[in-house]
Protein backbone atom coordinates (compact mmCIF):
# COMPACT_ATOMS: atom_id res chain seq x y z
CA UNK A 1 0.00 0.00 0.00
CA UNK A 2 1.34 3.41 -1.00
CA UNK A 3 1.78 6.01 1.75
CA UNK A 4 -0.69 8.91 1.07
CA UNK A 5 1.96 11.52 2.09
CA UNK A 6 4.23 10.15 -0.60
CA UNK A 7 1.44 10.51 -3.20
CA UNK A 8 1.02 14.21 -2.21
CA UNK A 9 4.74 14.91 -2.72
CA UNK A 10 4.78 13.12 -6.13
CA UNK A 11 1.72 15.08 -7.23
CA UNK A 12 3.38 18.38 -6.31
CA UNK A 13 6.47 17.53 -8.37
CA UNK A 14 4.30 16.52 -11.34
CA UNK A 15 2.38 19.78 -11.17
CA UNK A 16 5.65 21.80 -11.20
CA UNK A 17 6.95 19.80 -14.15
CA UNK A 18 3.77 20.49 -16.17
CA UNK A 19 3.68 24.23 -15.18
CA UNK A 20 7.23 25.64 -14.78
CA UNK A 21 5.78 29.17 -14.87
CA UNK A 22 4.33 28.62 -11.44
CA UNK A 23 7.81 28.57 -9.94
CA UNK A 24 8.71 31.82 -11.70
CA UNK A 25 5.50 33.40 -10.46
CA UNK A 26 6.75 33.14 -6.91
CA UNK A 27 9.69 35.56 -6.67
CA UNK A 28 12.57 34.69 -4.42
CA UNK A 29 12.62 36.44 -1.12
CA UNK A 30 14.76 39.56 -1.66
CA UNK A 31 17.42 40.58 0.81
CA UNK A 32 16.73 43.82 2.62
CA UNK A 33 18.48 46.77 0.93
CA UNK A 34 21.58 47.94 2.72
CA UNK A 35 21.13 51.25 4.43
CA UNK A 36 22.93 53.98 2.49
CA UNK A 37 26.22 55.04 4.04
CA UNK A 38 25.90 58.56 5.40
CA UNK A 39 29.10 60.57 5.43
CA UNK A 40 29.83 62.16 8.79
CA UNK A 41 29.15 65.88 8.83
CA UNK A 42 32.22 68.05 8.19
CA UNK A 43 33.84 69.49 11.31
CA UNK A 44 32.70 72.99 12.10
CA UNK A 45 35.08 75.69 10.89
CA UNK A 46 37.63 76.83 13.44
CA UNK A 47 36.52 79.86 15.35
CA UNK A 48 38.59 82.87 14.22
CA UNK A 49 40.84 84.27 16.88
CA UNK A 50 39.88 87.63 18.34
CA UNK A 51 41.97 90.63 17.26
CA UNK A 52 45.33 90.77 19.02
CA UNK A 53 46.16 93.19 21.79
CA UNK A 54 49.36 95.03 20.93
CA UNK A 55 51.79 96.50 23.43
CA UNK A 56 54.60 98.71 22.11
CA UNK A 57 57.58 99.93 24.11
CA UNK A 58 59.99 102.81 23.55
CA UNK A 59 63.63 102.70 24.50
CA UNK A 60 65.54 104.99 26.84
CA UNK A 61 64.51 108.64 26.42
CA UNK A 62 61.79 107.23 24.22
CA UNK A 63 59.81 110.44 23.55
CA UNK A 64 62.95 111.82 21.90
CA UNK A 65 64.69 108.81 20.34
CA UNK A 66 62.01 106.09 19.91
CA UNK A 67 59.42 108.17 18.09
CA UNK A 68 59.11 105.46 15.45
CA UNK A 69 57.19 103.37 17.98
CA UNK A 70 54.59 106.15 18.23
CA UNK A 71 54.26 106.22 14.45
CA UNK A 72 53.88 102.44 14.37
CA UNK A 73 51.21 102.64 17.08
CA UNK A 74 49.30 105.17 14.98
CA UNK A 75 49.43 102.89 11.92
CA UNK A 76 48.24 99.87 13.92
CA UNK A 77 45.41 101.86 15.48
CA UNK A 78 44.40 103.18 12.06
CA UNK A 79 44.29 99.55 10.84
CA UNK A 80 41.74 98.81 13.57
CA UNK A 81 43.88 97.22 16.27
CA UNK A 82 44.07 97.83 19.98
CA UNK A 83 47.59 99.21 20.35
CA UNK A 84 49.26 101.18 23.13
CA UNK A 85 52.79 102.59 23.27
CA UNK A 86 54.54 102.67 26.65
CA UNK A 87 57.83 103.53 28.33
CA UNK A 88 60.04 100.56 29.17
CA UNK A 89 60.36 101.92 32.72
CA UNK A 90 56.85 100.64 33.56
CA UNK A 91 57.51 97.29 31.89
CA UNK A 92 56.42 95.01 34.72
CA UNK A 93 53.30 97.04 35.45
CA UNK A 94 52.25 96.75 31.80
CA UNK A 95 53.13 93.04 31.97
CA UNK A 96 50.78 92.55 34.94
CA UNK A 97 48.04 94.38 33.00
CA UNK A 98 48.59 92.19 29.93
CA UNK A 99 48.40 89.00 32.00
CA UNK A 100 45.24 90.13 33.81
CA UNK A 101 43.62 91.22 30.54
CA UNK A 102 44.35 87.84 28.95
CA UNK A 103 42.87 85.93 31.90
CA UNK A 104 39.73 88.05 31.75
CA UNK A 105 39.32 87.94 27.96
CA UNK A 106 41.84 85.76 26.08
CA UNK A 107 43.17 87.34 22.90
CA UNK A 108 46.49 87.01 21.08
CA UNK A 109 49.24 89.14 22.62
CA UNK A 110 51.73 91.03 20.46
CA UNK A 111 54.79 92.71 22.00
CA UNK A 112 56.97 95.11 20.00
CA UNK A 113 59.87 97.03 21.49
CA UNK A 114 62.82 99.20 20.48
CA UNK A 115 66.11 99.19 22.43
CA UNK A 116 65.25 98.77 26.14
CA UNK A 117 61.68 98.30 24.96
CA UNK A 118 62.84 95.14 23.19
CA UNK A 119 64.27 93.84 26.46
CA UNK A 120 60.92 94.71 28.07
CA UNK A 121 59.04 92.66 25.45
CA UNK A 122 61.02 89.55 26.39
CA UNK A 123 60.57 90.23 30.12
CA UNK A 124 56.79 90.35 29.68
CA UNK A 125 56.96 87.12 27.65
CA UNK A 126 58.72 85.51 30.64
CA UNK A 127 56.05 86.85 32.99
CA UNK A 128 53.34 85.34 30.77
CA UNK A 129 55.19 82.02 30.62
CA UNK A 130 54.91 81.68 34.41
CA UNK A 131 51.13 81.96 33.98
CA UNK A 132 51.04 79.50 31.03
CA UNK A 133 49.90 82.31 28.73
CA UNK A 134 51.06 82.16 25.08
CA UNK A 135 52.52 85.15 23.29
CA UNK A 136 51.56 85.23 19.62
CA UNK A 137 54.28 87.54 18.33
CA UNK A 138 57.31 89.34 19.70
CA UNK A 139 59.29 91.79 17.56
CA UNK A 140 62.43 93.32 19.04
CA UNK A 141 64.11 96.20 17.20
CA UNK A 142 67.79 96.58 18.09
CA UNK A 143 67.14 95.43 21.67
CA UNK A 144 69.60 96.00 24.50
CA UNK A 145 72.51 93.56 24.88
CA UNK A 146 71.07 92.40 28.20
CA UNK A 147 67.92 90.97 26.57
CA UNK A 148 67.17 87.43 27.74
CA UNK A 149 66.59 84.41 25.52
CA UNK A 150 63.17 83.89 23.95
CA UNK A 151 61.00 81.71 26.25
CA UNK A 152 59.05 78.65 25.10
CA UNK A 153 55.60 80.30 25.23
CA UNK A 154 56.42 82.67 22.33
CA UNK A 155 54.89 81.44 19.08
CA UNK A 156 56.70 83.85 16.75
CA UNK A 157 59.82 85.87 17.41
CA UNK A 158 61.57 88.35 15.11
CA UNK A 159 64.71 90.30 15.97
CA UNK A 160 65.85 93.18 13.75
CA UNK A 161 69.15 94.47 15.08
CA UNK A 162 72.61 95.89 14.50
CA UNK A 163 75.25 93.56 15.92
CA UNK A 164 77.80 96.39 16.07
CA UNK A 165 75.45 98.76 17.91
CA UNK A 166 76.59 100.05 21.32
CA UNK A 167 73.14 101.26 22.38
CA UNK A 168 71.37 98.12 21.16
CA UNK A 169 73.02 95.15 19.49
CA UNK A 170 71.04 92.45 21.27
CA UNK A 171 71.65 89.25 19.31
CA UNK A 172 68.71 87.46 20.93
CA UNK A 173 68.49 83.67 20.72
CA UNK A 174 65.83 81.21 21.86
CA UNK A 175 65.98 78.95 24.90
CA UNK A 176 66.83 75.26 24.27
CA UNK A 177 63.76 73.34 23.14
CA UNK A 178 62.08 76.35 21.53
CA UNK A 179 59.72 75.13 18.80
CA UNK A 180 58.12 78.36 17.63
CA UNK A 181 58.91 80.48 14.59
CA UNK A 182 62.19 82.41 14.85
CA UNK A 183 63.95 84.85 12.55
CA UNK A 184 66.93 87.12 13.21
CA UNK A 185 68.05 89.94 10.91
CA UNK A 186 71.39 91.68 11.41
CA UNK A 187 71.42 95.00 9.50
CA UNK A 188 74.97 96.07 10.35
CA UNK A 189 75.93 96.06 6.64
CA UNK A 190 73.43 98.85 5.92
CA UNK A 191 75.27 102.12 6.55
CA UNK A 192 72.02 104.10 6.46
CA UNK A 193 70.57 102.33 9.48
CA UNK A 194 71.45 103.29 13.05
CA UNK A 195 70.12 102.53 16.51
CA UNK A 196 68.04 105.71 16.54
CA UNK A 197 66.39 105.32 13.14
CA UNK A 198 66.03 101.55 12.81
CA UNK A 199 62.54 101.65 14.37
CA UNK A 200 61.37 104.41 12.01
CA UNK A 201 61.40 102.50 8.71
CA UNK A 202 58.05 102.86 6.97
CA UNK A 203 58.70 99.64 5.07
CA UNK A 204 59.24 97.67 8.29
CA UNK A 205 56.14 99.29 9.75
CA UNK A 206 54.09 98.18 6.74
CA UNK A 207 55.28 94.61 7.08
CA UNK A 208 54.56 94.56 10.81
CA UNK A 209 50.99 95.79 10.22
CA UNK A 210 50.55 93.12 7.52
CA UNK A 211 51.89 90.41 9.81
CA UNK A 212 49.64 91.43 12.71
CA UNK A 213 46.68 91.47 10.32
CA UNK A 214 47.41 87.86 9.34
CA UNK A 215 47.78 86.51 12.89
CA UNK A 216 44.10 85.57 13.46
CA UNK A 217 44.12 83.57 10.20
CA UNK A 218 47.16 81.39 10.79
CA UNK A 219 46.37 79.56 14.01
CA UNK A 220 46.36 76.17 12.24
CA UNK A 221 49.98 76.40 11.06
CA UNK A 222 52.34 73.91 12.63
CA UNK A 223 55.30 75.16 14.60
CA UNK A 224 57.05 71.82 14.89
CA UNK A 225 58.62 71.96 11.41
CA UNK A 226 59.62 75.63 11.54
CA UNK A 227 63.32 76.16 10.83
CA UNK A 228 65.01 79.10 12.61
CA UNK A 229 66.44 81.78 10.32
CA UNK A 230 69.50 83.89 11.04
CA UNK A 231 70.55 86.39 8.38
CA UNK A 232 73.24 88.98 7.90
CA UNK A 233 71.26 91.17 5.52
CA UNK A 234 73.32 92.52 2.60
CA UNK A 235 73.76 96.29 2.39
CA UNK A 236 70.95 98.30 0.78
CA UNK A 237 68.64 95.29 0.74
CA UNK A 238 64.99 95.23 1.70
CA UNK A 239 64.30 93.54 5.04
CA UNK A 240 61.58 90.98 4.36
CA UNK A 241 60.09 89.78 7.61
CA UNK A 242 59.92 86.04 7.15
CA UNK A 243 59.12 84.47 10.51
CA UNK A 244 60.87 81.13 9.95
CA UNK A 245 62.05 78.74 7.28
CA UNK A 246 60.76 75.48 5.87
CA UNK A 247 62.65 72.46 4.51
CA UNK A 248 61.76 71.56 0.92
CA UNK A 249 63.01 68.62 -1.19
CA UNK A 250 65.05 69.35 -4.30
CA UNK A 251 63.47 68.14 -7.56
CA UNK A 252 65.28 67.06 -10.69
CA UNK A 253 66.61 70.09 -12.54
CA UNK A 254 66.36 72.45 -9.57
CA UNK A 255 69.09 75.00 -8.98
CA UNK A 256 69.60 77.49 -6.18
CA UNK A 257 68.47 80.23 -8.54
CA UNK A 258 65.35 78.39 -9.75
CA UNK A 259 64.27 77.57 -6.18
CA UNK A 260 64.73 81.20 -5.14
CA UNK A 261 62.69 82.37 -8.14
CA UNK A 262 59.93 79.81 -7.57
CA UNK A 263 59.47 80.89 -3.95
CA UNK A 264 60.06 84.58 -4.61
CA UNK A 265 62.92 84.94 -2.18
CA UNK A 266 66.38 86.48 -2.72
CA UNK A 267 69.12 84.07 -3.70
CA UNK A 268 71.29 85.25 -0.81
CA UNK A 269 68.77 83.84 1.69
CA UNK A 270 69.26 80.32 0.32
CA UNK A 271 73.04 80.79 0.31
CA UNK A 272 73.06 81.78 3.98
CA UNK A 273 70.37 79.38 5.24
CA UNK A 274 71.98 76.35 3.60
CA UNK A 275 75.67 77.34 3.71
CA UNK A 276 75.90 76.68 -0.01
CA UNK A 277 77.35 78.72 -2.90
CA UNK A 278 75.01 80.28 -5.44
CA UNK A 279 76.07 77.78 -8.12
CA UNK A 280 75.91 74.71 -5.86
CA UNK A 281 75.02 71.42 -7.59
CA UNK A 282 71.82 70.09 -6.02
CA UNK A 283 70.74 66.46 -5.79
CA UNK A 284 67.07 65.37 -6.12
CA UNK A 285 65.71 64.65 -2.67
CA UNK A 286 68.21 66.95 -0.99
CA UNK A 287 66.68 69.24 1.63
CA UNK A 288 66.84 73.00 1.13
CA UNK A 289 65.79 75.61 3.72
CA UNK A 290 63.61 78.34 2.21
CA UNK A 291 62.31 81.37 4.15
CA UNK A 292 58.54 81.24 4.63
CA UNK A 293 56.12 84.11 4.14
CA UNK A 294 52.97 84.26 6.24
CA UNK A 295 51.28 85.31 3.02
CA UNK A 296 52.65 85.73 -0.51
CA UNK A 297 54.58 89.00 -0.75
CA UNK A 298 53.23 91.96 -2.66
CA UNK A 299 54.78 91.82 -6.11
CA UNK A 300 55.05 95.59 -6.19
CA UNK A 301 57.24 95.56 -3.10
CA UNK A 302 59.53 92.74 -4.18
CA UNK A 303 63.17 93.52 -3.67
CA UNK A 304 62.78 97.27 -3.31
CA UNK A 305 65.55 99.07 -1.46
CA UNK A 306 64.48 100.43 1.93
CA UNK A 307 64.66 104.12 2.67
CA UNK A 308 65.08 104.51 6.42
CA UNK A 309 65.15 107.92 7.97
CA UNK A 310 68.52 109.63 8.24
CA UNK A 311 70.63 109.39 11.38
CA UNK A 312 69.43 111.57 14.22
Amino acid sequence: MIDPRRLVVLAAFALLALNPGLAAASPAKSKPAAAPTVAPPPPPPAEPLPPPKIYLFRGAMGPFFSTGMDRLEEKLTKAGFSADVNEFTICRWIGDRAVSSYKESPAPIVLIGHSMGGLCSVIISEMAAKENIPISLVITIDPAHATDDVPLNVERFINIFLSDSVLGGGNVVAVPGFRGHYASYDLKENSRVSHINIEKSDDIHRQIVDMVTQLPRIQAQSQGDAVPLRYLVPADTLVELWDSGVRLPVRRGDTMESIAAAHRVPLWTLVQSNSLPENATLTPGQSIIVPRHLTPPDAAAAMAVPAPSGRR
